[in-house]
């Protein structure tokens, strides 16, 4: 019996494979939305198993509102209360600004592990891994947002621009954090270790920070230290949030971090994929 049914057994042949795997018409292409909404959920996807890069995220926000209002809002503004508004912006941007130092971080990881080459070899849009990983970074800011400005609110931070200026002031924040995002890409790029990356980024950021107004008034300075200030970037985005919570929006202010923003995206963005494309 057992040898009656191996001789009716159909023979299988590369041919009959081929023609069971195949299919009747070739796929679509994704679109570039498509793909690049995947990536960004693979960045979300990235913090649900490694919850341990939300701890920047979190801590470093409580660490200095509380030490910055504690230790010197007495000092400074004459009490903690009095200096906590005009502190809290300054500490938001402060804390949005050092998170985009890890898109360039998991850019590099991925480099290193050769998902890079994966993802180069895939039929997609070409922009979609980065833009993705861009967009999956947001969340990681309107977390941190979002904890900055509730440990605001429980030890004393009333914005008088209400729930909508508060609102409007993260809004511009994400929308300049995205594009500042693309320099540390580029350094992603560029670099040979993820190590690497965070501390060139953590040497630039740290005199664009704490030499600007987030936490004291620029008129106390020294006048050639007072000129910096004048012509930071990071200055500049403090005042625009500073105002927009404050319920006395700058117009100015506001435009320059627009404008800023696109001039920063459509010159690195382009910069960005050129290395992308041509890296080795």
């Amino acid at each position: 019996m057992t040898a009656q049914f191996a001789d009716e057994a159909p023979t299988i042949t590369t041919t009959s494979l081929r023609q069971a795997v195949a299919l009747s018409s070739r796929p679509s292409r994704p679109s570039a939305l498509s793909t690049t909404f995947t990536f960004g959920w693979r960045a979300l996807l990235k913090i649900k198993h490694v919850p341990e890069q939300l701890f920047d995220v979190l801590v470093s926000p409580v660490i200095f509102t509380l030490m910055f209002t504690y230790l010197f809002g007495g000092a400074l503004a004459g009490s903690t209360s009095a200096y906590i508004q005009f502190l809290l912006p300054g500490i938001l941007v402060q804390t949005i600004v050092f998170v985009t130092i890890y898109t360039g971080y998991t850019l590099n990881t991925d480099i290193s592990k050769g998902v890079f080459d994966r993802f180069r070899s895939l039929p997609i849009w070409r922009p979609s891994p980065i833009v993705g990983a861009l967009l999956g970074d947001t969340v990681r800011y309107s977390i941190a947002s979002v904890m900055t400005i509730g440990l605001g609110l429980i030890i004393g931070f009333r914005p008088d621009g209400g729930v909508v200026g508060v609102l409007l002031g993260v809004l511009l924040l994400l929308v300049f954090a995205f594009s500042l995002s693309w320099v540390f890409t580029i350094l992603g790029l560029l670099l040979r270790s993820p190590n690497a990356v965070m501390g060139v980024s953590m040497i630039v950021l740290m005199p664009l920070t704490f030499a600007s107004n987030i936490f004291v008034n620029p008129a106390t300075m020294p006048e050639a230290l007072q000129r910096f200030v004048e012509i930071n970037p990071v200055s500049h985005l403090v005042t625009a949030v500073r105002g927009l919570m404050a319920g006395q929006p700058d117009s100015g202010e506001i435009l320059w971090v627009l404008v800023a923003s696109v001039i920063l995206t459509a010159v690195l963005g382009p910069i960005t994929m050129r290395l992308y494309r041509t890296r080795s």
